[in-house]
């Protein structure tokens, strides 16, 4: 039987909480600790579909989801500062939490795996994880794609810049489609994503908030792409794999976030592909 708790987590800066997935009839593997995508610009912690969920909680995972703050109102170093928080926290108090203390395994989908992927690469995590499942995630390895006018985004409707005046100045963690798909849009059309995310010289940038520097992971990795991605672009997958030799799963795809089709067979394969993954790295007698 599936249940889900939402949990308190401790912060001063604005009101952030846990969503926790688990099958009470299932003897629990591992924790996993996701992270949302949304360019960093909006989504929220409840975004993952619920075939998604039933899988991987039936087959022992607990998946607690975390809030994290979202730019422009914060910037990168204080995203990425407040995730390792939230793993460190976690993990540290994971028996008070679940009663039990579990391996852990990193997941985000989009800027949710580049975040876990960044966590995990800049050693402030207390204790490594056990795996990382990157679904198309990113480094920022590959130059301009990030600060250029996209392509694809351009060939949708032109958001107007008087929008970024609605994207509010107080800290918040959660941005739906409705009210803040369009900062990401207008970022991405007019190529101004990466200074609403970030602030500081590029030197900085590249040094602390990209895959650059970075030649090893303290984990295995599993990454997840399309051939076709309109939005990050299938380079720098491709750069990931010849960084960490990951795990890989490409999908014959023109959809960045494919799996939001849980009817698909794409989905299916990429989800027994996942299993299979944890399965090697999360032993069965844990």
């Amino acid at each position: 039987m599936l249940t889900i708790q939402e949990l308190h987590m401790p912060n001063e800066l604005y009101e952030k909480h846990a969503t926790i997935y688990r099958d009470q009839d299932v003897s629990p593997r591992a924790c996993i600790f996701y992270f949302h995508g949304g360019g960093l610009l909006y989504g929220m912690r409840t975004d993952l579909p619920s075939k998604h969920i039933q899988l991987l909680t039936e087959a022992g995972y607990i998946i607690a989801a975390f809030d994290y703050p979202l730019a422009p109102a914060v910037k990168l170093d204080q995203i990425i500062e407040d995730v390792c928080c939230s793993v460190n926290t976690f993990e540290k108090n994971m028996e008070s939490y679940l009663g039990c203390h579990l391996p852990y395994i990193l997941w985000g989908r989009s800027s949710g795996a580049y975040l876990s992927l960044l966590a995990a690469a800049k050693g402030k995590l207390e204790k490594a994880p056990a795996g990382i499942l990157s679904y198309y995630g990113y480094g920022f390895l590959c130059d301009h794609w990030f600060e250029t006018p996209s392509q694809y985004y351009g060939s949708l409707p032109a958001i107007d810049a008087s929008c970024m005046e609605n994207c509010g100045k107080s800290i918040h963690a959660e941005g739906s489609l409705d009210t803040h798909y369009m900062f990401y849009v207008y970022a991405r059309q007019t190529g101004t994503w990466k200074n609403l995310i970030y602030e500081g010289r590029d030197k900085f940038f590249y040094l602390n908030n990209t895959l650059r520097t970075c030649s090893k992971l303290p984990c295995p990795l599993f990454c997840a792409h399309s051939t076709d991605d309109p939005d990050v672009p299938y380079s720098e997958f491709l750069e990931l794999c010849n960084r960490f030799s990951p795990t890989r799963f490409i999908a014959a795809s023109e959809e960045h976030d494919f799996d939001r089709d849980e009817d698909s067979p794409v989905t299916a394969t990429l989800l027994k592909k996942t299993l299979a993954f944890l399965d090697k790295i999360i032993p069965l007698s844990v």
